[in-house]
């Protein structure tokens, strides 16, 4: 969700996050000791550190300090994140198929294979056999149809995408599930990494309210708002019964309060998202799972007929004014990564085409002109009211006014009222958000937030040029053909200008010493099957 503390940021409500990176050197690093690292240096991306301890030991919960208190464990609700709630998701669901960051492909987890035809328009799964919900009913291929129809029907974060894309679910058999496509995508199997690929059991909906009922290794057992919830151990998970007892996660609101607690082994995991903290917890040499969200730290612009933003001369100056060193230095006294590019030089996308620079003076010449039209200068800024996001807000502000423009900043008090204003009324000018393309398989996210037929939007100017070159990309066979069309996209957003680009949002999930097993996935989430705690821990 939307950051309640400093800056960390991920599209909320009916939005998706995020995901993930490559390292400097390759696409997705493998394990290795966190270097110490100053601002500016580079980010080593995958698990870090974390030997493999020896044998399992038995037993023990793991107690993990969760970023937000999902709203539900519903994957057709709510966000499916590291940050809201992935990791407890995964443990009562698990997933189809799982992203292997180390080799940056797509394995079979619940499913035992996913194979294309030739030209990837259709997509045969072949379910695992023997494989039950924790209620004892079969996760076959009717429950797969069943969950995919429920989760569309219920407008969920990939629902559109999958729409827009899946003419056809056939299941000749009990173990088979048949996707056709409208299209060529050869990246289909990262839909099924995420909500899509997170199996709920009929039962689930079969009461007065939704239970979490899923084939995962967990199950739910408890759940005390603002406080904890707490899953136990199936002894009937299909790959044998998980080293862990149980799974306590903890609702602690500061981030800082959170890392606090970690660093004194009161919390055994969490996730940072504050690059300041994220800096401090590799420097410390922290073992973990470490992604960079790009776009994850923009302020989106509204487009719509009648918003300043509807010129494009407007959001071109309000990027040009903007310099997100100056952001960066503000909100995070220089941590992170400041960038206004869509994929920065960490990421496998980067393609060496240029955003706009920043230019004060360019911005002033483009709103003298959109003043001469009749353009009155006035925008309304929207942000949260946490310290960074304030940082934020008037750093964005005094460089907007500096070249001309009156600013009215509004910094909203709740996670509620930004979703509400942004992405329900799109009641706004400019705001802070993220759009949180991912590293694995970022056409998902593209389609949602870009595309003319995306749900994603929330009133940022879409084009048919944007749209071709992203349909174009879903098509796009290779990485190196993906790779040119995304710096066509480049150079399409330096035209469109849907939002104001300050950083990609580094995701770091901890763990302690005495944590082994844990296996990374996409959007920052990890998966606790193999998941093992020290004697004694």
């Amino acid at each position: 969700m939307l950051t309640t503390a400093r800056r960390a940021r991920s599209v909320a409500g009916a939005a998706t996050l995020l995901l993930l990176v490559a390292a400097c050197s390759s696409p997705e690093s493998g394990a290795g000791a966190a270097p110490n690292r100053g601002s500016g240096d580079p980010y080593q991306v995958g698990i870090i550190g974390a030997g493999s301890g020896g044998a399992p030991v038995e037993g023990g919960t793991l107690t993990f300090g969760s970023y937000s208190e999902p709203r539900s464990l519903d994957p057709a609700v709510t966000i499916v994140a590291g940050s809201t709630g992935g990791l407890e998701m995964a443990a009562v669901y698990d997933v189809l198929m799982r992203w292997d960051s180390e080799t940056n492909t797509v394995e079979p987890q619940l499913a035992e294979s996913l194979e294309a035809n030739e030209d990837a328009t259709v997509w045969t799964l072949t379910l695992r056999d023997g494989v039950t919900f924790s209620d004892g009913t079969p996760l076959d291929a009717e429950a797969v149809r069943w969950s995919l129809e429920r989760y569309v029907a219920a407008g969920a974060d990939e629902a559109g995408l999958f729409t827009n894309n899946v003419t056809g679910i056939d299941t000749p058999d009990d173990r088979t599930v048949v996707f056709t496509l409208a299209t060529e995508w050869p990246t289909f199997d990262y839909l099924l990494t995420t909500g899509p690929g997170m199996i709920v059991a009929r039962s689930a909906d079969e009461g007065d309210s939704f239970t979490p009922v899923g084939a995962g290794a967990f199950t739910f057992v408890s759940y005390a708002p603002q406080e904890e919830m707490v899953l136990e151990a199936r002894d009937d998970y299909w790959d044998g019964r998980p080293h862990l007892d149980r799974i306590r996660i903890a609702y602690v609101n500061d981030p800082q309060a959170r890392y606090d607690s970690f660093r004194a082994g009161d919390l055994d995991s969490t996730l940072l998202r504050e690059p300041d903290l994220v800096d401090e917890a590799l420097s410390a040499g922290t073992s973990g799972f470490l992604n960079l969200v790009a776009l994850g730290n923009v302020a989106v612009i509204n487009a719509s007929e009648g918003r300043p933003g509807a010129d494009p001369r407007v959001r071109q100056a309000m990027f040009q004014a903007v310099n997100p060193e100056l952001v960066m230095q503000r909100a995070f006294e220089g941590a992170g990564i400041a960038s206004n590019a869509i994929f920065p030089e960490y990421s496998r996308w980067h393609t060496g085409v240029d955003p706009l620079p920043y230019d004060p003076e360019a911005a002033r010449a483009l709103l003298e002109a959109a003043k001469a039209d009749g353009f009155d200068g006035r925008i309304t800024h929207l942000d949260g009211s946490d310290p960074a996001s304030r940082a934020t807000a008037l750093a964005v502000q005094a460089s907007l006014e500096a070249v001309g423009f009156e600013v009215e900043t509004e910094l909203l008090p709740t996670v509620a009222d930004q979703i509400a204003r942004v992405a329900v009324n799109r009641d706004y000018d400019v705001a802070g958000w993220g759009i949180s393309w991912r590293e694995a398989g970022p056409y998902g996210r593209m389609y949602a937030t870009l595309h003319e037929e995306g749900n994603l939007t929330v009133g940022m100017p879409t084009t048919p040029e944007m749209s071709a070159l992203i349909t174009e990309f879903q098509g796009a066979g290779t990485e190196e053909e993906q790779r040119e069309i995304m710096g066509r996209i480049q150079e399409q957003w330096n035209t469109d200008v849907p939002a104001l680009v300050f950083a990609p949002t580094p995701e770091f999930l901890v763990w302690s010493d005495a944590v082994h097993g844990a296996e990374g996935t996409v959007n920052s989430m990890i998966l606790l099957d193999d998941a093992w705690l020290d004697a004694g821990s």
